[in-house]
């Protein structure tokens, strides 16, 4: 096979896009969100894309990370393309869980194998990697931890400077992890929004680069790699379910915006997974919006969770969840954190699979969405493993 060296392609992107007022904006600038404070996205040039990416080109590149298909991704030059090893996780037949609930299909990808030991690995890549191609070497996030981590990692890989705010309550190995990595990491009493809030003051005060989700055009972009490799790992047939745990949300509106572009590529056809969004009953605050019939979400007072990723009790994406479970026919469901414990013990001892929390609500969900009809036994169902159990010893 002819080896396609796609390492001189360019992107398409030309240009970012408000996703409420509908208002573009200059890509090569240093935005973060649209003028009303709604969220960016990329757009790109598809016919321009098709020039070189198809079937063919796909198959014969050898490299497996989120820059695969560089031309729907947002970085122009190739020496900006970081990697630490990112993407192309593993999709593993759940055959025991399976079994026993009767599904016929079900699977989980395996985020854990990313370099960082969760999924942020892949948006915090394409964001500091496009910030640094625009200059930009100075970032703050506020974090749950995993994307503390991330963007630590990061940061390290491109010689930048990551300053980090995360709960005190933050668990103690991705603690550690973030400082070993060579981070400015601060930890702050009560929760991501109270992180947040002081790392929006601090970056504004000293000109960091904020890279909170969705609060920046490009961790989007690396978090819709996910669709874009499920698609491929499944000869280009969406399953029919996609469970995704949900925190800020930019993993399953990612993947909605990589299946539209997918789509209008000619590499998969106009056939949807269903959307399924799964939070903690004690912080839900999507859950709550989607069964009230409402376009946004209101503030979770009082959010507590084992599940620290899904401990976000606002999210400025909000109506981009909801409209992506609606327009999929997906639904939104809540669990609470006995039966995700026990979900992390099924899957350790039935599968071998080790996940946090986030990861393991998408299996604690299963039998209620079965009962409620949200998914049917012969229908092919994946999972999302967000993160790995190892980096939350305490959760166990």
């Amino acid at each position: 096979m002819t080896v396609f060296d796609y390492t001189n392609v360019s992107s398409s992107a030309f240009q970012l896009r408000c996703t409420a007022c509908g208002d573009v904006h200059n890509i090569q600038a240093k935005h973060r969100t649209c003028s009303c404070g709604k969220v960016l996205f990329v757009d790109y040039d598809l016919e321009k894309a098709k020039e070189t990416l198809d079937l063919g080109s796909i198959q014969s590149r050898h490299r497996y990370n989120i820059w695969r298909m560089a031309e729907i991704m947002p970085v122009f030059e190739e020496k900006h393309r970081y990697s630490l090893g990112e993407g192309w996780t593993p999709i593993v037949n759940l055959k025991n869980i399976g079994d026993k609930l009767d599904l016929q299909h079900l699977y989980i990808k395996d985020e854990s194998f990313n370099p960082t030991g969760s999924f942020k690995s892949r948006g915090l890549c394409a964001a500091v990697s496009r910030a640094v191609e625009l200059g930009i070497n100075e970032f703050v996030i506020p974090t749950a931890g995993n994307a503390g981590a991330a963007l630590a990692a990061y940061a390290a890989k491109t010689n930048s400077n990551a300053h980090i705010y995360m709960p005190e309550d933050t668990p103690p190995f991705i603690v550690t992890e973030i400082k070993a990595l060579g981070a400015d990491a601060h930890l702050v009493k009560g929760l991501i929004t109270d992180a947040g809030r002081i790392a929006k003051e601090q970056g504004a005060a000293n000109n960091w680069f904020d890279v909170s989700t969705l609060k920046e055009p490009y961790r989007a972009e690396g978090k819709k790699t996910m669709g874009l490799e499920l698609a491929e790992q499944f000869n280009w047939i969406l399953p029919d379910a996609i469970i995704y745990p949900t925190g800020g949300g930019t993993g399953i509106i990612g993947m909605w915006k990589a299946f539209d572009e997918l789509e209008e590529l000619g590499l998969i056809d106009g056939k949807r997974p269903k959307m399924i969004s799964i939070q903690s009953s004690t912080c839900a605050p999507i859950v709550r919006a989607f069964k009230e019939g409402k376009d946004y979400a209101e503030f979770w007072e009082n959010a507590e969770t084992i599940a620290a990723g899904l401990r976000v009790p606002s999210a400025i994406a909000d109506y981009l969840i909801l409209n992506t479970i609606r327009e999929s026919k997906g639904t939104a469901l809540a669990v609470d954190d006995l039966t995700i414990k026990i979900a992390m013990t099924q899957l350790a001892k039935e599968e071998g699979i080790m996940l946090s929390a986030e990861g393991a609500a998408t299996i604690a969900a299963l039998e209620l969405l079965l009962s409620n009809g949200d998914i049917q036994t012969d229908e092919k169902i994946v999972a999302f493993g967000t993160g790995s159990g190892l980096t939350t010893p305490e959760a166990w």
